[in-house]
């Protein structure tokens, strides 16, 4: 199986996320901190889209295929977990969120099964589940 070309350079992608993750705070995303709140300045659109996209190509590197398509609109789509190919049409195995969630998810602030059971996560199909390969970034 080819392996898909990186577009994201992976020190651009890491330095995104890690842009990210300081514009979100150390905080669990979507939960109280019981801290005082303070201004939180969110991260520039490019940010956000570079750290998505760099995470989505980290995911399909990690489990190549095309059994399921993960969307994070407006950002990035991938195809990725081995088995049967999609070919016309929607696929039968699809996940679907937004990037915030995406990224909370992937960085281990966030776990799939809390963003599916909250309703952020979108999944569809016996195949769409990132369980097993979720969180990409651990942090310590």
């Amino acid at each position: 199986m080819a392996i898909a070309r990186r577009r994201i350079d992976r020190e651009e992608g890491r330095a995104a996320l890690a842009a990210w993750q300081a514009a979100v705070g150390q905080d669990t995303v979507g939960q109280e901190s019981g801290h005082e709140p303070g201004p939180v300045t969110p991260p520039s659109r490019t940010v956000l889209a570079t750290a998505v996209r760099y995470s989505l190509e980290e995911l399909t590197a990690r489990a190549p295929g095309n059994s399921v398509e993960v969307r994070v609109p407006p950002f990035g789509v991938t195809q990725c977990v081995e088995g049967p190919r999609h070919t016309r049409g929607t696929p039968p195995n699809v996940i679907e969120c937004d990037a915030a969630t995406w990224l909370a998810m992937v960085t281990g602030r966030l776990a799939w099964s809390d963003a599916v059971d909250a309703g952020r996560v979108a999944a569809s199909g016996l195949r769409a589940d990132l369980s097993e390969l979720l969180p990409l970034f651990a942090t310590p």
